[in-house]
């Protein structure tokens, strides 16, 4: 059995190297591809995912049937779900990818030095991109849209969850890249749900990839941390504070509070904890909370917020701090701004956080004072997303300092290169 097994694993390292060679190769081509070209494939894509709609439901309603018999939870299988609408979004989001400027070749700098050499620093792709990600399908499309935007290869490794979906899906994509001439392997499926695959992809291809973004659980996400040999770029969780200050608009709270907590509450913008300062707290929170629960929502409050509020359960010191990706949401009653910075500082998560207040100077000291990678006045923290940015889409919202932060997308998928132009000059 050992020696089956074995075989089975030299097997799937192969398989994956093979892919690895192939998005090099790819992402080589890739960087000479006149921009018109990638726009015309991204555009042809969009109408094949419009074309292939029946195909992408028919996959995606077999996948979420096995997701109700696994026990997936709500915020899952919501998350996995398609319908036509979310299609449609999903085509739509790529042809404003194809609008995008094209970032490659970019001069973002340019300066002369005194012996006469002018000195570019030009926009270049990071060149292959591996994306491990869980229950959305529509990665499958934003991320290939976005890699090929900015002129990257792109090894794709989507949930067994959505296997079905993300493989309909795909095929739509590699059609439009063979339409016009591009290299099918710019946009590669990892072959197998076999969960070694992703070692291997973290492990032992580093010849081959240039970063890993994860897009998913925690668990997911701490895995990918921990075990990449390449660059990470991603979010370990989506701990986002709404905090309602005493210079709040009562019915603009009360609007802002219920989309942040209950548009779509799976997502990494939703918010988790809500902060609402005690001068106003007799009354803005009535009226928030009875609006939260009327939408389904469980009020979870500390002492203070209880007192001002019917139909809320307590608040545990552990529900502070916690994503629940689901309609539940903590509340804490704060003395002032200083204490809302300091418990965001403490529980957050470096995600988005958002104030309501018509205080400018309030607003302003939150929004330079706190360090997350998105930070609203007066919005809701589920703008936290690259398509309500003009990304067109994005692959994650990033909370490291290294490289990109906040919604990832073409723009963010490039590094830089130095020009230098002389005209004879030698060092002395």
């Amino acid at each position: 059995m050992r020696t089956a097994e074995r075989e089975i694993g030299e097997g799937l390292a192969i398989r994956m190297q093979e892919l690895g060679r192939a998005a090099r190769a790819a992402a080589d081509a890739l960087g000479r591809v006149p921009s018109e070209t990638k726009t015309a494939a991204l555009r042809d894509a969009a109408a094949m995912l419009r074309a292939g709609r029946d195909d992408i439901l028919d996959a995606n309603r077999k996948d979420c049937a096995d997701g109700e018999r696994r026990g997936l939870s709500a915020a899952m299988l919501d998350r996995l779900a398609l319908d036509e609408k979310r299609i449609d979004a999903m085509a739509a989001g790529v042809e404003a990818i194809a609008e995008l400027p094209d970032p490659v070749g970019r001069v973002i700098a340019e300066w002369q030095r005194p012996n006469g050499l002018t000195i570019q620093r030009v926009k270049v792709p990071l060149g292959v991109i591996g994306i491990i990600y869980e229950s959305r399908p529509n990665v499958t499309a934003d991320a290939a849209a976005l890699c090929l935007k900015s002129g990257n290869a792109v090894i794709l490794r989507g949930g067994s969850e959505a296997a079905r979906s993300n493989a309909a899906i795909h095929a739509c994509l590699v059609r439009a890249l063979a339409a016009h001439g591009l290299p099918e392997a710019a946009v590669q499926r990892v072959p197998t749900q076999d969960r070694e695959a992703v070692g291997i992809l973290l492990r032992d291809m580093t010849e081959y990839l240039d970063v890993v973004v994860p897009r998913g659980g925690k668990n997911l996400i701490a895995r990918v941390q921990q075990d990449a040999r390449v660059p990470v770029i991603g979010h370990l969780e989506g701990i986002c504070h709404t905090y309602v200050h005493r210079g709040a608009d009562l019915e603009m709270a009360r609007r802002v509070v219920l989309n942040a907590k209950m548009r779509r509450t799976g997502i990494c913008g939703a918010t988790e904890s809500l902060l609402i300062d005690r001068d106003c707290v007799a009354t803005h929170l009535p009226a928030i909370v009875a609006d939260l629960i009327a939408a389904g929502c469980e009020v979870r409050a500390d002492a203070e917020a209880a007192r001002h509020a019917d139909g809320t359960v307590p608040a545990s010191p552990d529900d502070f701090g916690k994503e629940f990706l689901d309609a539940i949401i903590a509340i804490k009653v704060v003395a002032g701004l200083d204490e809302a910075l300091e418990h965001i500082r403490r529980y957050g998560s470096g995600h988005t956080e958002a104030i309501v207040t018509d205080d400018a100077a309030a607003a302003e000291r939150f929004l330079r004072e706190l360090d997350s990678a998105i930070l609203l006045h007066n919005a809701s923290t589920q703008f936290a997303d690259g398509g309500e940015f003009g990304m067109g889409a994005e692959i994650g919202i990033a909370t490291g300092r290294v490289h990109a932060r906040g919604p990832v997308g073409a723009e963010e998928l490039t590094s830089y290169k130095y020009v230098v132009r002389g005209s004879g000059q030698t060092r002395p």
